[in-house]
């Protein structure tokens, strides 16, 4: 049975020279984030690292130590620039392989596109061992070798190679959120807002302050596994505001 007091963890290295350059925005991080928290696991932490072989195995060894899942995305195509997979391998200390449901999959794809080149078979290359995630956007499928999913970098293909993986990872219970806004700094309800969160157990608050309509404002995040928690907390921090004059907005601003 799974333990659903206990909190997962996941951590996502986000790999390319283009992300570092500024040349390419990432947009798995939000996507992965969002669909990890449905599965009952949080993302605590991400990393951008360079097409650098000894930089990818630094971040992939630390992180998949200290959490129950790491992700990463990006340099698994056809090119020579796309090491994950070498340097995934050499940090599990595990040569590299072509995985043969890899090649076949390859070959049906490409079957009517030009055929299977040397290219892109290094598609199929995986650390031995691993075994596949499946990609129905395209025909190279992800790879998955203990607690580490190695994922595409284009976003609707990592969004399919997680539809993939839906429900099939060991989580706990999922995290919850309701937003309570207002027109009020956040230097004066600090204190509020610590009392509030130590009050209700497992709740955690989150505030996000903003400047618009000529007016300092802020949401605040209200975030647990607890529905009935969540919404007291909310219900406590949206009387506790309404006591100091401060209209609450529920949903935020």
């Amino acid at each position: 049975m799974t333990d659903t007091a206990r909190i997962w963890t996941a951590a996502l290295i986000v790999i390319g020279d283009e992300i570092l350059s500024g040349r390419t925005q990432d947009k798995n991080i939000a996507q992965i984030a969002t669909w990890l928290g449905v599965q009952g696991i949080r993302l605590r932490e991400v990393r951008v690292v360079a097409d650098d072989m000894d930089a990818i195995a630094e971040a992939v060894n630390t992180l998949r130590a200290r959490n129950d899942y790491l992700f990463t995305t990006g340099g698994i195509g056809p090119t020579h620039d796309d090491i994950t997979v070498d340097a995934i391998a050499a940090a599990v200390g595990v040569p590299v392989i072509v995985h043969p449901q890899a090649r076949a999959i390859l070959e049906r794809y490409y079957e009517t596109r030009g055929g299977l080149t040397d290219a892109r078979l290094r598609m199929a290359r995986v650390p031995e061992g691993a075994d596949l995630i499946v990609n129905r956007m395209s025909g190279a499928p992800g790879i998955k070798f203990g607690n580490i999913y190695i994922m595409a970098g284009v976003p609707s293909i990592t969004a399919g190679m997680l539809d993939g993986l839906t429900g099939t990872l060991e989580g706990g219970l999922p995290l919850l959120s309701t937003t309570v806004g207002c027109w009020v700094a956040e230097s004066e309800i600090a204190d509020l807002l610590a009392q509030t969160e130590r009050a209700y157990e497992g709740v955690q608050i989150g505030s996000y302050p903003f400047f618009r309509e000529g007016r300092t404002g802020a949401n605040f995040v209200i975030r647990s596994t607890d529905q009935a928690q969540l919404d007291a907390c909310a219900a406590a921090l949206s009387d506790a505001l309404a006591g100091m004059g401060r209209e609450p907005f529920a949903g935020g601003i």
